[in-house]
């Protein structure tokens, strides 16, 4: 488990992968048009690294962010991709202090509303 660690004069901060992944996974949630978080598959050798529907890398004094989810039907992927970068960006670096330089957005399904039968 890496950490992300900051100097203060009163001592040390160090705030977990874990943190960070929890903070993403909320602001992911709370965006209009996502369904759920998804467990991401390897698709034609796409992204065969991920195990986990959020990922965090830290690189350098940088988080980068991958999370994949399941968008519900009708919403518009690109104006809510845009959305969850935005928010998720916002919110790690608001939290935590940490750059975020990029949150990539895997949309690994659309859920349909479930169809009743009419009388």
């Amino acid at each position: 488990m890496s950490n992300v660690e900051n100097k203060q004069s009163t001592g040390g901060l160090k705030i977990s992968r874990e943190v960070i992944a929890a903070i993403a996974r909320v602001a992911v949630l709370e965006t209009e048009g996502v369904a759920s978080l998804a467990e991401p598959r390897s698709i034609r050798g796409f992204f065969p690294r991920i195990k986990k529907a959020v990922l965090i890398e830290l690189v350098d004094d940088f988080a980068n962010i991958e999370i994949s989810v399941n968008l519900k039907y009708g919403a518009n992927i690109p104006h809510v991709c845009a959305e969850i970068q935005n928010t998720v960006k916002d919110n790690v670096q608001t939290m935590t202090g940490k750059a975020v330089s990029k949150v990539n957005v895997f949309v690994a399904g659309i859920i349909f509303p479930d169809e009743t039968p009419g009388p």
